[in-house]
C-alpha cells in the first residue's frame, strides 16, 4: 500500500476522482491484501443470503430449532413443591392431623394457619414469576438473523440450524456456528475458556455460543442449535431465577438446622412428662403436647422472607428493573461501592461533535472528507464514530475505496482505515485517544488537557506513517485534527449520585476515556470527590497498592477491560461489597467479577447475559430504587427475625422447665396461635414490607440471635415464674383453665414489649400496629363467646395483676438486656 504525506502549504487531494456526480459511496475493496493479525477479513463480493423461508420451514419441522428454555424464573410446579414440601410443613402436618382427631377445632388453628400461609407464599412468588417472565421477554436478546438475503430481528428460540446469524460489537453468540464472514472479527471467549484475550475470528472458524463479540462484525452459519449448543446448559442454568446462595437464606437455614437438633429432644421429654409421668386425661396431654412442640417452629420466617422477596420483585419490576437473580436484591442492599462506567451511566449513549480543530495546516474541506470517509469504513461504528457520521456524511462526489480498517477496540484505544483516494493517491489514518497515539511530550496535549477540563471529549485523528498491519502503528503518526465532542448528561444522574452519596455509598467513575475529562463531567453532576482522578496506566500492578489508590481516588480514566476486572477484586480484598454497572462489552469481566453486576437494558447482550440486575428503561436513576428496596427486604427480614426467634427461644425453654418440674404444659395450641398470631404473624407482615433505608449489614445470624436469646429467655422465666405461682394459688375444678389464663396474660404482655421494642423507631402507624394487637387481646378476653373459644378466662384479681406486674418486670429487664447486647456484642 503506498502513502501520501500531507501537504503543508494546504493544497490538498480533494478525493474526487471517481466519475463526477456518480455519487458512488465508500467502497470495500476486496483484493487487498489482508493484515494477519488485526485487519479485516473482507466479505465476499456476494453476501450470503441465508436460508430460504421454505429451509427455514423444513428445518422447523425436523425439529431443528433453538428450543432451549431460558427460564428466568421456577416452574409453577417447582414453586407450589418449594412452599409446600418443607421440612416444617411435615412435621406440623403430621401434629395438625393427630390434632383434629383428639382436641377441638380451636387447638387446630395452627394447621389453617400453616395452609393459609404456604397459599400466600404461592400467589406471592407466582406473581413474581409472571413479572420476571414479562420483563424478561422485554429484555431478551434479538439476534439479525439474515433469510432471503434481508436481515431481521428474531427471538432467541426462532434460530433454526443452518440459519445466518449477523454479529456486531456487544453481540452474544447464541448457538455454536461456523463463520462466514468476517470483518476483523474479535471474539472474547473468556466466559467459557478464561481466556481475557479477544481471538480473532477469520471465514471457516469455529464461534461458539456464551461468546460476545469486542470488535469487527460478520456473520456465522449456525451448526449446533438447542440443546447441542456448547454453552446451553450452563447459560440455561445461569439464567435461571434462584432463592438461595444469599447470606440471609443461608442464615436461616443455619438457624433452621439448629431449632430442629434442639426440637427433637427438647419435645421427646415433653412427649414423655405430658404422655407418661402425668396422670392426665389422655386427649389433653396430647393437645398440651402439641401446643409445646409447634411453637418451636419458625415456621413463618421462611415464608415471610420468601414473600419480601417475590414483592420486591414486583415492586422493581414495576420500575423496568429485571431482577435475573433474586439474592441481587439483598446483595445490592450490602453495596459500599458502586462502580460506574461514565459512558452510557452517567452520560447519554449519543454525543455531538463541537469542533473540529485542524492542525499542521491540514486543510479543512480535506479533513471533512477524511471524517467522512472514515466514518462510512467502519460498519459497526460505535458512539464517538456513529457522531462523527452524523456531522461528516461522505459528499457524494467522493469514490474513495476502503483498502484496510481497523476496529476500534477498548484496548488499543483507536481504530484505522486506509483508503485509495483515487488517481495514484492513498493514505492511512487513526481515530483515537490523543494520550495513546501522542508521544508525552507533545504540545498537543496541552491544548486537549485544556479541552478535558471543561468535560469535553476529544479524539485525535493522525495520519500514519505505514501500513495498518504495522506492529507500531501508533508510532509517528502525524496528527492531523482534534475532534472535540460534546456528551449529553443524564438528566437524572447528579440526583443519583447524590442519593449514593447520602447513603454513605462510595462511589467510583471507571472509564476509558482521559481521566481529566471524566473528573470534569463528575463534577458537572456534583460527584463527591472528583478533582481526585488518576489515569489508570498509572495504577499499581501490586493489588494491595491498586486498592489504596482505589480508596483514595473517585474517577479513573484509560482503565483497560481488564483493569476494570482488576480494580473490582482489588475493591473487594478490603472487604468492600462492590456493585458494578456498564453497558459494553469492555464491562462484562468486571460485570461478571463484581458482588452485584448491573446492565442497561440497552447494553450489549453480553452484558446484559452476565448482570444479575438489568436496568430495561435504561435508566441510572432506577438504581436507588433497587437499593432502597434491597435495604427494605434485607432490614425488615432481619429485624422480624427477632420476633419469630424470640418465640423459638421461649418455647424450647418452657419445655425443658415443664420436664425438669414435672408439670403440666401451662399451654393449649389455641393459646399459642392467638399470641403467635397477634404479636408475631400480623405484625411481622406489615414490618416486612415497612420501607427501611439503613444499609444491610454481615453477619445476620449473629445479629438476630444476640437479641433473640435474651429476649426469649427472660420470657420464658417470666411465664414459667407466673405459671408456678398461679398452681399455688388456684386449686380445685378448673384450676388449670385459670393457671393457664394467667400464664398467657404474662406471655402475652411480655410478648408485646418485645414487639413494642422492634417497631422502633415509631411512626404514627407502627403505634397504631402495637396498640391493634394490644386492642385485639382485650376484645378476645372480655367477649364471653371468644372466651370459650379461646379457654381464657382470667379469675379474681390477684393472679391477673400478678401477671401485670411480673411483666412490667420482665419488660424493664427486657430494655435493659437490649442496651447491654447493643453495646457489648456489636454486630
Amino acid at each position: 500500500m503506498t502513502q501520501r504525506a500531507l501537504d503543508p502549504s494546504g493544497d490538498q487531494p480533494t478525493g474526487s476522482s471517481g466519475p463526477p456526480g456518480t455519487g458512488r459511496p465508500v467502497k470495500i475493496d476486496a483484493g487487498s491484501e489482508l493484515d494477519p493479525v488485526h485487519p479485516v477479513d473482507l466479505p465476499a463480493p456476494v453476501p450470503a443470503r441465508g436460508l430460504t423461508a421454505a429451509e427455514v420451514a423444513e428445518a422447523i419441522a425436523r425439529g431443528e430449532v433453538n428450543d432451549v428454555p431460558v427460564r428466568s424464573s421456577r416452574s409453577v410446579t417447582e414453586i407450589v413443591r418449594a412452599n409446600v414440601l418443607t421440612r416444617f410443613n411435615l412435621i406440623i402436618g403430621v401434629l395438625w392431623v393427630i390434632m383434629l382427631f383428639v382436641a377441638p377445632i380451636q387447638d387446630s388453628l395452627f394447621g389453617f394457619v400453616i395452609i393459609a400461609n404456604t397459599g400466600i407464599g404461592i400467589v406471592q412468588e407466582w406473581r413474581a414469576k409472571k413479572t420476571l417472565d414479562g420483563l424478561a421477554v422485554i429484555g431478551e436478546a434479538k439476534p439479525t438473523v439474515r433469510r432471503d438475503g434481508v436481515a431481521a430481528e428474531v427471538s432467541v428460540s426462532e434460530i433454526v440450524l443452518g440459519d445466518l446469524v449477523e454479529l456486531g460489537p456487544g453481540d452474544k453468540v447464541i448457538v455454536d456456528g461456523t463463520v462466514t464472514e468476517a470483518d476483523s472479527l474479535e471474539i472474547d471467549e473468556s466466559l467459557l475458556t478464561g481466556e481475557a484475550d479477544p481471538v480473532l475470528k477469520r471465514t471457516g472458524d469455529p464461534v461458539m455460543s456464551g461468546s460476545f463479540v469486542v470488535a469487527g462484525g460478520g456473520a456465522f452459519t449456525a451448526t449446533k442449535v438447542g440443546r447441542e449448543a456448547y454453552a446451553a446448559q450452563l447459560a440455561e442454568e445461569a439464567s435461571r431465577f434462584t432463592l438461595v446462595q444469599s447470606e440471609l437464606r443461608s442464615g436461616i437455614s443455619t438457624i433452621l438446622k439448629y431449632v430442629t437438633w434442639m426440637m427433637i429432644p427438647t419435645a421427646i421429654g415433653l412427649i414423655i412428662s405430658q404422655l407418661v409421668v402425668k396422670d392426665n386425661n389422655f386427649k389433653e396431654s396430647v393437645a398440651r403436647t402439641v401446643g409445646g412442640i409447634v411453637p418451636m417452629i419458625p415456621e413463618g420466617l421462611v415464608l415471610l422472607t420468601s414473600v419480601a422477596f417475590a414483592i420486591g420483585v414486583v415492586r422493581l419490576g414495576r420500575k423496568q428493573c429485571l431482577v435475573q437473580e433474586l439474592p441481587a436484591i439483598e446483595g445490592l442492599a450490602r453495596v459500599d461501592v458502586v462502580c460506574l462506567d461514565k459512558t452510557g451511566t452517567l452520560t447519554e449513549g449519543g454525543m455531538d461533535v463541537t469542533e473540529v480543530r485542524a492542525l499542521n495546516g491540514t486543510d479543512d474541506p480535506y479533513l471533512r472528507r477524511v471524517l467522512g470517509a472514515f466514518g462510512a469504513s467502519d460498519p459497526h461504528p460505535n458512539a464517538s464514530l456513529q457522531a462523527i457520521i452524523d456531522t461528516y456524511p461522505v459528499p457524494e462526489d467522493q469514490a474513495w475505496t476502503v483498502t484496510q480498517s481497523l476496529p476500534f477496540s477498548s484496548a488499543r484505544k483507536y481504530s484505522g482505515a486506509a483508503f485509495d483516494e483515487g488517481e495514484g493517491r492513498a493514505s492511512s489514518w487513526l481515530l483515537g485517544a490523543p494520550d495513546v497515539l501522542l508521544p508525552e511530550a507533545d504540545p498537543a496535549l496541552t491544548e486537549i488537557e485544556q479541552l478535558n477540563e471543561q468535560g469535553l471529549r476529544v479524539l485525535l485523528l493522525a495520519r500514519a506513517r505505514g501500513s495498518l498491519d504495522a506492529p507500531d502503528l501508533a508510532d509517528g503518526a502525524v496528527p492531523s485534527a482534534l475532534v472535540v465532542l460534546e456528551q449529553r448528561l443524564r438528566p437524572d444522574a447528579g440526583q443519583t449520585l447524590a442519593y449514593f452519596a447520602d447513603q454513605r455509598v462510595a462511589t467510583k467513575v471507571i472509564s476509558g476515556d482521559n481521566a481529566v475529562s471524566v473528573g470534569a463531567v463528575a463534577a458537572k453532576l456534583g460527584l463527591p470527590g472528583a478533582e481526585h482522578t488518576l489515569d489508570a496506566r498509572k495504577l499499581p500492578a501490586d493489588p494491595d497498592a491498586m486498592a489504596t489508590a482505589m480508596e483514595e481516588n473517585a474517577v479513573f480514566g484509560r482503565v483497560t477491560p481488564q483493569q476494570k476486572r482488576d480494580m473490582v477484586a482489588a475493591l473487594q480484598s478490603r472487604g468492600h461489597t462492590v456493585a458494578m454497572t456498564g453497558d459494553g462489552v469492555n464491562d462484562v469481566l468486571a460485570l461478571k467479577d463484581a458482588d452485584i453486576g448491573v446492565s442497561m437494558g440497552s447494553g450489549s447482550e453480553a452484558t446484559r447475559a452476565v448482570a444479575q440486575i438489568v436496568l430495561l428503561n435504561n435508566s441510572f436513576a432506577t438504581l436507588p430504587s433497587v437499593v432502597a428496596e434491597g435495604r427494605r427486604v434485607i432490614g425488615n427480614i432481619t429485624r422480624v427475625a427477632t420476633l419469630f426467634l424470640t418465640k423459638t427461644v421461649y418455647s424450647v425453654l418452657l419445655a425443658v422447665l415443664v420436664v425438669c418440674f414435672q408439670v403440666e404444659y401451662p399451654f393449649l395450641p389455641r393459646h399459642l396461635t392467638l399470641l403467635s398470631t397477634l404479636t408475631i404473624g400480623i405484625p411481622a407482615f406489615f414490618l416486612a414490607l415497612a420501607p427501611n433505608t439503613e444499609r444491610a449489614h454481615p453477619h445476620f445470624v449473629r445479629r438476630v440471635m444476640r437479641y433473640a436469646i435474651p429476649s426469649g429467655t427472660i420470657a420464658a422465666a417470666a411465664t414459667f415464674a407466673m405459671y408456678l405461682i398461679a398452681r399455688n394459688h388456684y386449686s380445685g375444678t378448673g384450676a388449670l383453665d385459670a393457671e393457664t389464663s394467667a400464664a398467657t396474660l404474662t406471655l402475652f404482655l411480655v410478648s408485646m414489649w418485645v414487639l413494642a421494642i422492634i417497631a422502633r423507631p415509631y411512626t404514627w402507624w407502627r403505634i397504631c400496629l402495637v396498640a391493634a394487637m394490644g386492642l385485639a387481646f382485650v376484645i378476645v378476653l372480655v367477649v364471653p363467646w371468644l372466651q370459650d373459644f379461646f379457654a381464657l378466662k382470667l379469675v379474681g384479681t390477684t393472679m391477673p395483676w400478678t401477671a401485670v406486674g411480673i411483666a412490667v418486670v420482665a419488660s424493664v429487664a427486657l430494655e435493659y438486656a437490649w442496651r447491654l447486647v447493643g453495646r457489648r456484642f456489636p454486630a
